[in-house]
């Protein structure tokens, strides 16, 4: 008779080694490559592949591109993910009212855009924010307001860049907020009312507190994934203007496939790698401190 460990490892053992093929072997593969000076020259030959140990790091923490690459991408995750996460909320919210009628309707068209690929609607957007032609401009034209250079002005880059984001991705995060907020009992909601809470106090220490963990599960997902980005600037902005949209994974990209440095693309992605995991652990920290005082 097979042991129930020996027979747990059995069923787990194909499960972990694809995850070890197709996660962590190439994961160990790309640390190895940071640790080279891989570039075209290596592609061609690997005899001019030499080990320059953490050399790529430290001259990547020695590049202003690096910061600002870097302060770019903080900019858009501490701005965006919060704003993401807030507009969400909103909308599940008003999708999970009882007034609300045709909640089927408004749960497509809201998710509409998570699902519409993600070139042609920044194309669009490229055209709404045009300086001369877009309809947003017109609108403030007509209003008498000043136009203003959405994506050619480094100011308005990346809150330009950010708005399209959260309008993109925000459905997402929407159906797993109200797939929470449906799971809330609605004796909680009926204990309050009798003890006199009103909207405020009954979203406050009935909802929000019940919805911590769908919170924490969006954050973490919308963090992780506006560390990424990449395809709003290279579709909308190519990095531009004077650089105020570059992203880490732009950096890399260029690095590794225009300048074909591939070594220092893979450091890029570990550095990233470390905030991801820093920021991730800080949002748990805060999420636990959070849940247990309320």
């Amino acid at each position: 008779m097979v042991k129930s460990s020996v027979a747990g490892w059995l069923f787990a053992g194909p499960a972990l080694a694809i995850i070890g093929v197709f996660f962590f072997l190439p994961v160990l593969a790309a640390f190895a490559l940071s640790l080279t000076d891989f570039d075209i020259y290596a592609l061609a030959d690997l005899s001019n592949l030499r080990f320059v140990g953490f050399q790529n790091y430290i001259e990547l923490l020695q590049r202003p591109l690096f910061w600002q690459a870097l302060g770019n991408t903080l900019y858009f995750v501490l701005v965006g993910a919060p704003l993401s996460v807030f507009v969400s909320l909103a909308g599940a919210l008003l999708l999970n009212g009882q007034m609300v009628r045709f909640k089927g309707f408004f749960r497509t068209a809201l998710f509409a855009p998570v699902v519409t690929t993600i070139v042609a609607v920044a194309v669009i957007w490229r055209y709404l924010l045009h300086t001369r032609y877009g309809l947003i401009n017109y609108s403030l034209d007509w209003l008498g307001l000043p136009v203003v250079d959405w994506l050619g002005d480094p100011h308005f880059s990346m809150p330009s860049i950010i708005l399209f984001a959260v309008w993109k991705n925000f459905g997402y995060n929407m159906i797993i907020l109200l797939a929470g907020l449906q799971a809330i009992p609605g004796d909680l909601y009926e204990a309050a009312r009798i003890d006199g809470a009103n909207a405020l106090q009954r979203f406050f220490h009935v909802t929000l507190p019940s919805l911590i963990p769908s919170l924490f599960l969006v954050g973490v997902l919308t963090m992780a994934g506006y560390f990424q980005l990449f395809a709003e600037p290279y579709v909308m902005t190519q990095g531009g203007p004077v650089q105020s949209t570059l992203s880490i994974i732009y950096l890399m990209y260029e690095e590794g496939f225009k300048w074909w440095s591939l070594g220092s693309a893979s450091a890029v992605a570990f550095i990233l790698f470390v905030f991801m995991i820093v920021a991730a652990i800080g949002q748990l920290v805060v999420m636990r401190r959070y849940g247990s005082g309320v």
